[in-house]
Parts: structure tokens; sequence; C-alpha cells
């Protein structure tokens, strides 16, 4: 750690022992009527699943009496400023931050800083390196991956060229993703050959949608696609629209948006994987509280991963699970 790396730490820590009245319970008074704060800090603001994520952490926090505070980098690839994001808070002496770490490796440091200065980390959706954080509240995404892959397989049961894209290098969850739909083609499906394996959508719908543009030229009698995020999903399906393939090429993706449901719907995609991101930012908050309350906190939490395909869209759960209720942020 450099001079001023441990000196800033140090002045932080003092100040927050100094500024923060504790409650008999070990709770501190951050706010001004001494609610707790709670840094909740996704990868990105735009995308669906982070809407959801943000309703279950609001719904948490108004059960739990604290008070909860939302922000996050733009763009999904933009470390540095998910960093400043999480420093930012530390400065602020926030009691617990839950965070969704872009990057397995970057964001390791501003958490250890976090810890250093007395605020306790849970991180939620994607794995951080490290042991800094007191909890890992995410879906098993290895599973999901898998359950892509059988899905695929189901699909093309005669075999077929299939496409792996993958999302962006750092990213724990998709990779693992990633890592679980090919593991799984290699040693259950000899007959699914993968033309590509080793291209990268990138974090937005628009480089998503350049990238499969031309792997569909390059290719065009490609058989199906795995795509292992909501926004490389949303870009592979304007790109087989655009081409004429949608519904043709058996097209596999992750997470949902009302434009996914639609093209579910149509049959213009023929799986969606599906997380439960209200109740990981739900658990997120839960856990980072338990924690400052003084109670045991579990180290590893599922929060399960399910396959939804335009057959069992209407069944119940799974409606509530693709349609969350977000009228819990209309006051937030």
């Amino acid at each position: 750690m450099s001079r001023t790396r441990a000196a800033f730490s140090l002045i932080l820590l003092g100040s927050l022992l100094i500024a923060g009245a504790c409650r008999p319970d070990g709770e501190t008074r951050s706010g001004s009527d001494g609610r707790l704060e709670i840094a909740v800090i996704p990868k990105g603001m735009t995308h669906e699943f982070w809407k959801s994520i943000h309703a279950g952490a609001v719904r948490a926090g108004r059960e739990l009496g604290v008070d909860i505070l939302w922000k996050g980098p733009q763009k999904e690839d933009d470390r540095a400023q998910q960093i400043t994001v999480v420093e930012d808070f530390i400065s602020r002496g926030v009691d617990g931050i839950v965070l969704a770490p872009l990057d397995d490796r970057a964001l390791c440091r501003p958490v250890k800083d976090a810890v250093t200065a007395g605020i306790p980390v849970v991180i939620i959706d994607s794995g951080l390196q490290g042991r800094d954080h007191v909890s890992y509240v995410a879906t098993d995404n290895h599973r999901g991956g898998v359950l892509a892959a059988r899905r695929m397989a189901e699909l093309l049961p005669l075999g077929g060229d299939i496409f792996l894209v993958r999302c962006q290098e750092g990213s724990a969850s998709t990779m693992e993703r990633e890592r679980g739909f090919l593991e799984t083609v290699l040693s259950d499906s000899p007959d699914l050959r993968i033309l590509v394996q080793d291209q990268y959508a990138g974090s937005t719908t628009e480089t998503a949608y350049q990238l499969l543009e031309n792997l569909l030229s390059r290719f065009p009698d490609v058989d199906g696609i795995f795509c292992p995020n909501e926004s490389s999903t949303f870009g592979g399906l304007r790109a087989l629209q655009e081409y004429g393939l949608a519904g043709k090429v058996r097209f596999v993706g992750f997470d949902s948006s009302p434009k996914l449901l639609q093209g579910l719907k149509e049959g213009h995609i023929h799986g969606l994987v599906h997380q439960d991101p209200v109740k990981m930012g739900y658990l997120g908050v839960t856990q980072v509280v338990r924690r400052l309350r003084g109670r045991t906190v579990e180290t590893r939490i599922d929060t399960g991963v399910y396959l939804v395909t335009r057959e069992n869209l209407e069944e119940p759960t799974v409606k509530a699970l693709v349609n969350p209720d977000f009228s819990v942020l209309a006051h937030d």
C-alpha cells in the first residue's frame, strides 16, 4: 500500500470512530436521524436486472428501517467509475456496502479499504477474489450456463453449429455462465459444434449487436446462439431480426426485459436463463444489516436460477419472476 493510501485509510478510520455514535446493539448512527445508511452499488444503472436489484434492496431497507443509497457507474465496463463510487461512499462513512463488482480483481482494493474503515461489505451477483467481504449473495452462474447448454441440446437434437458469445473479461458472473455452457456442450453434446467461443460482446446492447451482425455475416448458416447476459441477448435478438433469422436460429439468452419477453412470446428467443435479482438485492441488504447488528451472517447464499420458455411463461411462479413489482421504487 502506498503511503498516501495508508494515510487515507488511517485518517478515515479515525474519523469514523470519532463521528459514529454507537447504539448498544452495535449499530453506527450515520444518518441525521440515526438510521443505518447502506450503500448499494450495481454494475450499471440501465438494465432491467439492476432495476430489480434496486427494488429488492429498497424493500429490505423499508422492512429493516435503514436508508438505501443507490449509485453505480452508468456503463457496465467502467471499472474506474465504480471504484470511485465505492471510495466516495467510504469517505461519506456509510455503515455498510452491498456491491456487485464489475471486475473480480479490480474491486478488491476498494473493498479492502472499506473493511479497514470499519465498513462491512456484502458482494452480490458477481464474485470477488479475496476474503474481505462478509457474504456472497448470487446466482449459481455455472449452473445457469449448464441449463442454457441443455436447452440448446434440446433445441438441436441432431446437432449443429453454434456460437458461444462471451460478455467481457473480468466479469466473474458471466465468465461462470460461459464456462458452464462450454463444459456441458463439450461433455454432453458432441454433435454441437462450437464455431465461435472467443468473441466478446462488451457491456452494451450496441456492441453486442455489432458483434452478432459481424458473426452472422460470416456464418449465416449458424444453427444456435447463446448469449450470457441481458445486453448481449438483446443485441443478439436485434441482429437476428435484422438478418431475417429470428426464430430460425435457435437462440438462448440470459435475464429478461419487456423486449426480451416479447421475443420469447414471438418465438424469436427459445429460452431465457433467469435469475432472481429482487431476492438478490433484498438478501444483500439483509445480510449486511445482520452483520451490523451482531447477528449470524451466511457466507454464501444461492438465490436460484431458472429456465424460462414460451411454454412455461404463464406459470404463476415464472410470471412473478419475470414481472417484478417495481412500485416500491416509486417514492424512493
